[in-house]
């Protein structure tokens, strides 16, 4: 599986995700079983896999990617493949 998302995108993801998570159960009421704090911290899951991953699927199913060819020097190679 070929990367899809910069260095920028994967930081970006995974701190949202991290906000998303603290917002649903500190405010929302996941623990409650209150349907938007449940969709939020799914939302939040999601952006934090998908970051630590480097692929998103929707970006592959609209074809984009942020990821730079020349790389995007965080030293990670996250966009070479990832067999």
């Amino acid at each position: 599986m070929k990367s899809n998302e910069g260095c920028a995108d994967r930081a970006v993801r995974v701190v949202l995700g991290i906000v998303a998570l603290v917002v649903s159960f500190m405010w929302l009421g996941v623990m409650d079983a209150e349907i938007l704090g449940i969709v939020v911290a799914a939302v939040g899951v999601i952006f934090i896999v998908t970051g630590i991953a480097g692929f998103c699927p929707a970006y592959k199913i609209i074809g984009i990617s942020t990821c730079k060819k020349s790389c995007c020097g965080c030293g990670t190679g996250s966009c070479q493949s990832k067999d």
